[in-house]
Parts: C-alpha cells; sequence; structure tokens
C-alpha cells in the first residue's frame, strides 16, 4: 500500500510538473490530487526536491526502457530513428499544451540554477547517445555521428516549443513528414 501510495505521488508530480511547471506545483497540489493528506504525503517524501529527484528518476527508468523497446522492435537504425522522431506525434495532444517535458523541466530547472539539474539533463543524455549509436550504425564516424544526434535533439525540441506556441498540433505532422524526409537523405 505504501509503495502504491509512492508510485502515484511520483506519477501525479510528474504530471503537475509538465503542466505547471515545478516551481509552480506545492506539495497541496499533489496532495489534493493523489487524495492524500499532507501529513500522509510528507511520510513519502520530505521535501519539494525529493520528489523532483524521484519523478527524475522515474523519467530516467521509462526513457531507457522506451529506447530498449525500440531496439528490440526495430530491425535498423534508421527505423529506430523514426521511432524517436514519431515521439512528436505521439504525444502531440500533450505537446501542443505544454511542450516537451524533458525539455520544459530541463529549461526550468536551469532558470532556478536548481541543483537537480544536471540529473534532469540525464534524459537528453541518454537521448544524445542512443540516437550517436544509431547514427554510427548507419555507417557515421564518432563525431558526425554525435552532430547528427544533435541536431535530431534540437530539431525535435524546436518543433514541440514551436507548436506549443502556437497550439498547432498539424504543425508537428508537418515537421514530422519533413524531419523523415531529412532522415531519408541522411540515410
Amino acid at each position: 500500500m505504501a509503495s502504491r501510495t509512492r508510485d502515484k505521488i511520483i506519477d501525479m508530480a510528474d504530471n503537475l510538473f509538465y503542466q505547471q511547471g515545478f516551481e509552480n506545483t506545492s506539495f497541496a497540489d499533489i496532495a489534493n490530487k493523489v487524495g492524500i493528506s499532507r501529513g500522509n504525503f510528507y511520510h513519502h517524501f520530505k521535501s519539494k526536491d525529493s520528489i523532483l529527484d524521484a519523478v527524475i528518476k522515474r523519467r530516467l527508468a521509462n526513457t531507457e526502457k522506451m529506447l530498449t523497446d525500440w531496439h528490440e522492435s526495430e530491425n535498423s537504425a534508421e527505423a529506430r530513428i523514426k521511432c524517436f522522431i514519431n515521439i512528436l506525434l505521439m504525444n502531440r495532444a500533450k505537446i501542443k499544451l505544454y511542450g516537451c517535458p524533458v525539455g520544459s523541466l530541463t529549461t526550468e530547472l536551469g532558470k532556478l540554477s536548481h541543483p537537480l539539474l544536471s540529473d534532469a539533463n540525464k534524459v537528453f543524455t541518454l537521448f544524445k547517445r542512443w540516437l550517436t549509436t544509431q547514427f554510427k550504425a548507419l555507417g557515421y564516424d564518432d563525431v558526425n555521428a554525435e552532430d547528427l544526434a544533435m541536431q535530431v535533439l534540437a530539431r525535435s525540441q524546436g518543433a514541440a516549443i514551436v507548436a506549443s506556441a502556437f497550439h498547432d498540433e498539424s504543425f508537428l505532422y508537418k515537421e514530422v513528414e519533413a524531419f523523415s524526409l531529412w532522415l531519408d537523405d541522411v540515410n
């Protein structure tokens, strides 16, 4: 029961940090959404930073699992990179409203000079390493593979920001199509 409550707190905190921002989310917000008292809440987490740490660890674990699943389900590096690109479409409704969960959290923590920024950046680092590996599998050397990985990250973040700024899902469809054509050219 205690671990289920803890998991619910982490899940709700993750959603609220994404939708409202870390700074704008209080203990009370999370406790109310989970349906527990503040005392019960404090039993699981003593500080907002400890919740943030748990959220970041959960995001990192989920990202690692997703990348492993893509690696196991797709036969080519190009198909695996397209899985990454298609995240924009899979999450289009949320991206339209809130942007990218990884990008928005790291941006906010950067503005706050928050000590957990480097931990939050681990998700981007994981994506970068994974994408670099995929581009190496396409025959690129280390430097060019890393440059291409960074281009994919930058382009996906830019697409998420623009789609959110204009509340425009159709832009994401166009961008994913253009992104896929770019990947075909790169390959």
